[in-house]
């Protein structure tokens, strides 16, 4: 009876239920995220090792110590914490040389948002189109400053009022008719610039054809010694995207496993999750080994074309007419020169290789041309630098 008891709760119990294809998924999925976790805290790989912001580093150990950008109208090279800054600065002391150009420039520069820069310049255009037509009617040369559509699509604009009186406007109260001690704000042309229309015709254009000004990045284009360190990268804060705070909570949330282990990542999930962490770099540092071992270095925007990185080559050769190919880091060949480095995966730094175009060397060599021993100019490699 007592083994027929046992044998009965034995059939009673639940059997083991066999792994599904998705547990497969999830443990493979678990195994992923862990290794990825593991990665995060150790802070290094096999080819690149990035510094984040909330690393306290010493500046020579760094790649490169910052982001840079050269000003358009003083020529100064700045970090890119002072570029805004020093871009303001600049415009406002071009005023000194020319007040017309540079109440565009502020127009165009310190107003961020383009579709009320272009809705209040339209506005502006039609005010001095109706003067050059209508140059004998007094109401066109008044623009009364209380006016809604001079309050919502002009006065909100900083640099226009600097403009109004640079192209030959007077601000003046006048009292208003049939209203006593009422008074209105109006600029009124004064009678000089009303006999220069062609001129104001011309203010107009250049205001319609203006552009903001923008710092350009620096390449900070450096040369190095041949170096077994060229694959390794030690990135400042200006690279990322994020804030150091920011940069703390994604090391958390990567490092929480089980959590991302109850989703199952697709793979249109999976490449979403990658465009995701494209946006996280606004830079990258590009490095460039040659044949004769010298590696060139400069800085790029992230979003920018492979067209730039071949175009920053090209600059540096000897020899720019002869035709080359940049191998990225996995060997692969960089044949689409419009898409952006870092759909390319060469973002926050990579390392490529440079290759003569195979064809054109083996036709050199079959006619008995001489062998490229340099590739790189002169006066770069008299400046050459030891990659610490």
């Amino acid at each position: 009876m007592a083994a027929a008891a046992a044998l009965a709760r034995l059939e009673q119990k639940p059997k083991p239920r066999p792994p599904s294809s998705q547990d497969a998924i999830r443990n493979q999925v678990k195994k992923e995220l862990m290794a990825e976790a593991a990665a995060s805290e150790k802070g290094t790989s096999v080819e690149q090792k990035s510094v984040l912001p909330d690393v306290e580093e010493g500046p020579s150990i760094l790649s490169v110590s910052g982001v840079y950008f050269t000003c358009p109208l003083t020529g100064a090279t700045v970090r890119k914490d002072q570029r805004d800054a020093h871009v303001k600065q600049a415009i406002l002391d071009h005023a000194a040389k020319d007040p017309v150009t540079a109440s565009v420039m502020e127009i165009h520069t310190f107003n961020r948002d383009r579709e009320k820069v272009k809705l209040g310049v339209e506005t502006i255009a039609k005010y001095l189109d109706n003067i050059h037509l209508h140059p004998t009617e007094e109401k066109y040369q008044r623009i009364k400053l209380q006016n809604k559509v001079f309050q919502e699509r002009i006065h909100c604009l900083e640099g226009t009022h600097k403009y109004f009186e640079a192209v030959g406007f007077e601000k003046m109260t006048q009292a208003v008719p049939g209203q006593e001690d009422a008074t209105e704000d109006f600029y009124v042309l004064k009678e000089e610039a009303l006999g220069k229309l062609d001129e104001l015709k011309e203010r107009k254009e250049q205001l319609l054809a203006g552009e903001p000004v923008r710092a350009q990045l620096d390449r900070q284009r450096c040369v190095f010694k041949p170096s077994s360190q060229a694959s390794r990268f030690e990135l400042p804060s200006d690279f990322f995207n994020l804030t150091a705070e920011e940069l703390k909570r994604e090391q958390r949330l990567r490092t929480d496993a089980v959590e991302k282990a109850s989703m199952l990542r697709t793979k249109a999930m999976r490449e979403k999750e990658e465009q995701r962490e494209l946006r996280k770099y606004n830079y990258t540092l590009l490095r460039v080994r040659f044949p004769d071992g010298y590696i060139l270095q400069g800085t790029f925007f992230a979003r920018e074309p492979v067209s730039a990185l071949y175009q920053f080559v090209r600059e540096a050769l000897q020899n720019d007419w002869l035709p080359f190919e940049l191998l990225g880091p996995g060997g692969h060949m960089l044949t689409d020169e419009s898409m952006a480095l870092n759909e390319c995966g060469l973002v926050p730094s990579a390392l490529l290789t440079f290759a003569w175009d195979a064809e054109v060397m083996a036709d050199i060599k079959a006619s008995g041309g001489e062998r490229i021993e340099s590739v790189l100019k002169p006066d770069l490699l008299s400046a050459v630098l030891i990659l610490s």
